[in-house]
């Protein structure tokens, strides 16, 4: 329970010896002694998991996690240290350790990392791709600035505050609309014109990213299962990095093994 305590709530030593009884260093060679032996990897049958969310995140400098959660009752399914989203190799490892235990979704809803979407694509070809509303809202408005000056981007970042809040299929096709218009007006010069400067060359980046998504926006609308945004995931990792930010004393040798016990008790 103690060590329960430790890794989850982010306990200190000093909080659990006086809740124990027991003196710091039995508590610290308890610790260690589970940190050597980490738990099997808490996965049965995954055939029930049909909608997915998967993201991944930093928590600082080169350290990473991934993790998949299911869409429907925002329940984590598994979640591992150390791969990268940029690896192919270590995300096929990834996915082929649960493909062995039964999974075969649907739907993953991503943050459109393109090399995630590749290996997802590759593993199961016919599985649907939706892209988090949020990410592209966020990463249209980051370029398109806060207070753009020209016409074509007041009229871009107004289309992607519009993002998140497509919930009927006449909405949808509001946006669209919205969208063949700037198009109309102002893609070709947008997409033929030089760079010339970092604010234009972000509205160039902005346009190709909305254009991309587009396909893989509106899934959610014909099936209420599929999520349309990785936000579970978001609020997941800000618990565990607070979580985390209490451990940071550990040695690199030993995180692994504190995140497997960490996604071990936090799995249900």
């Amino acid at each position: 329970m103690w060590f329960k305590q430790w890794v989850v709530e982010g306990d200190s030593v000093r909080q659990l010896s006086i809740q124990s009884g027991h003196s710091r260093a039995k508590l610290n060679r308890i610790i260690d002694h589970w940190l050597n032996n980490p738990p099997q990897d808490p996965i049965n049958n995954l055939k029930e998991r049909r909608y997915l969310i998967f993201d991944g995140t930093f928590l600082r400098k080169q350290q990473s996690i991934v993790t998949l959660m299911d869409a429907q009752s925002h329940k984590v399914v598994y979640g591992q240290y150390g791969i990268h989203e940029s690896s192919a190799d270590e995300l096929i490892t990834f996915f082929e350790f649960l493909i062995k235990r039964g999974l075969n979704p649907i739907s993953c809803t991503v943050d459109g990392n393109p090399h995630v979407i590749k290996v997802i694509k590759k593993l199961w070809p016919n599985i649907i791709i939706q892209r988090c509303l949020v990410h592209i809202q966020r990463q249209g408005l980051s370029w398109c600035r806060r207070d753009p000056k020209t016409a074509y981007g007041k009229k871009l970042r107004e289309i992607f505050l519009l993002v998140p809040n497509i919930h009927t299929s006449n909405e949808r096709d509001q946006f669209l609309a919205l969208v063949r218009q700037w198009e109309e007006k102002y893609g070709q010069y947008i997409k033929c014109e030089p760079d010339r400067g970092w604010v234009f060359s972000d509205i160039k980046r902005a346009r190709s990213m909305l254009i991309r998504a587009i396909p893989d926006m509106f899934y959610y609308l014909n099936n209420p299962g599929i999520e349309r945004t990785t936000n579970g995931l978001e609020g997941y990792y800000s618990r565990l990095k607070a979580h985390y930010r209490q451990h940071r004393g550990l040695s690199k040798n030993k995180l692994p093994n504190y995140f497997k016990w960490y996604f071990f008790f936090k799995i249900k």
